[in-house]
């Protein structure tokens, strides 16, 4: 019987080996999980985008340098929406159901988010958005570990009206969905604290907008008036650096008419002259600048990886802790089942880099520190005003009528936008 056990083990393992030799590159593929990273590499946000391509690189790396997840090693795949708002959803949906991706971390702004919203929905994936927004959504699908209003625009302007005593303002800002509704809530916050109507002015341009000279004048004559005026931009992308050679040619200085910005980091900085901008501030959650033990090995591994001059900003720490989330997420689920990771995924804490444990909320947002920085000369931030908390992310408004009785809830209310006053779902997460 002995020699026939041992034909019989031997065509088996012949027959294994036949299987393995045969197997096609995609059933080889199974045997890791797919991260997709989806955002720019060309058009006009590839200023900002690019660097989150490689901080999403950087973490898969590590990720797999300690043995991956679930025993399985990580693999990225990367495509390029280009700034193109409807290329978006296309290169989702490519993801999820041609690349079989398990999660994506992506999109930087609204209108691309927006874009991608209802292919999340449909095809049940997951993404991960980093940047800070306007708020007034909450999708089942969708984890925001970006600053939401009230983690960002509220604080800065309190921050402008409490210690610089700002009474005029300029919100100024990109035209689209980012801009104008956290300048709509803005709007309807500056008013409620006391503000007149000529007091706020309001402007927004296009994409890669470059010719600033006109727009900054009427700034300037603006802040003439005799009231201590600032300027509350959400211009986004390659504009910033015409916008803010322009403030420097007609010598707008901080002390004069101090821009806080919301989408300009030590990234777009780094392209600047920062000379005639010192001073000028910015709102984030996160500086390259904070000392941190965490934050200095994080600095230590991106610039090894990249070069010396490369720098760390805000939206790169949105990714480093939702990446983080969704690694404990899978391995408490021990699957990368989208329904069981979402349902894992609230409650879930990781630690940030200025010293705190952030934590994922039920309405997939999460707890995130204030900052307000000053630019200084070498292109970096001194903290000049922080929260004594981490604050939570809010994703329905308190000062918009409409927004005020919303509630996003999806542990127990399983709804992203329950009315609190007719106690019932109104349907829509966004």
């Amino acid at each position: 019987m002995k020699p026939i056990r041992n034909t019989i083990a031997g065509i088996a393992a012949g027959a294994a080996m036949t299987a393995s030799a045969l197997m096609s590159p995609a059933q080889a593929q199974e045997e890791t999980i797919k991260i997709g990273v989806l955002h720019s590499l060309s058009g006009t946000m590839a200023i900002s985008e690019t660097t989150l391509k490689d901080v999403m690189l950087m973490l898969i790396d590590e990720q797999n340098k300690k043995g991956g997840v679930l025993g399985k090693k990580l693999e990225a795949v990367v495509v390029d929406p280009a700034s193109d708002w409807p290329l978006f959803a296309e290169k989702a949906r490519e993801l999820i159901t041609g690349d079989g991706v398990d999660v994506v971390f992506g999109c930087w702004t609204s209108v691309s988010r927006k874009s991608v919203l209802p292919v999340f929905e449909e095809l049940n994936s997951i993404l991960f958005y980093p940047v800070q927004y306007e708020g007034e959504e909450s999708q089942r699908n969708v984890f925001y570990t970006g600053a939401a209003p009230n983690q960002q625009a509220i604080p800065a302007v309190d921050y402008l009206m409490n210690e610089e005593g700002v009474e005029r303002w300029v919100l100024a800002g990109t035209d689209y969905v980012y801009p104008r509704t956290t300048n709509k809530i803005l709007e309807a916050y500056l008013k409620d604290k006391g503000v007149a109507e000529e007091d706020i002015m309001i402007n927004y341009t296009p994409f890669g907008h470059s010719d600033w000279q006109t727009i900054v004048a009427d700034i300037k004559a603006f802040g003439s008036a005799g009231k201590k005026t600032a300027v509350v931009s959400t211009i986004n992308g390659d504009a910033n650096v015409p916008f803010y050679k322009e403030l420097g040619n007609q010598g707008i200085e901080a002390s004069d008419i101090p821009v806080v910005a919301f989408s300009v980091g030590e990234e777009e900085l780094a392209g600047l002259d920062t000379t005639p901008l010192v001073g000028h501030l910015a709102a984030w959650n996160y500086f390259q600048s904070v000392e941190t033990e965490a934050n200095a090995e994080f600095i230590a591994a991106w610039k090894a990886r990249m070069g010396e001059d490369r720098v760390t900003n805000d939206p790169m720490e949105a990714h480093y802790i939702g990446f983080n989330m969704w690694v404990k997420a899978v391995e408490k689920a021990g699957t990368t089942d989208p329904d069981a990771v979402i349902d894992a995924l609230p409650g879930i804490e990781a630690p940030n880099l200025t010293g705190g444990i952030s934590t994922m909320l039920p309405n997939h947002h999460i707890t995130k520190p204030v900052l307000i920085g000053e630019i200084q000369d070498d292109g970096q931030f001194e903290v000049v005003w922080e929260t004594e908390d981490l604050v939570p992310g809010d994703a329905w408004s308190d000062f918009l009528p409409e927004s005020k009785p919303l509630k996003s809830d999806w542990v127990d209310l399983k709804c992203g936008n329950y009315n609190t006053e007719t106690e019932e779902c109104l349907g829509s997460a966004s």
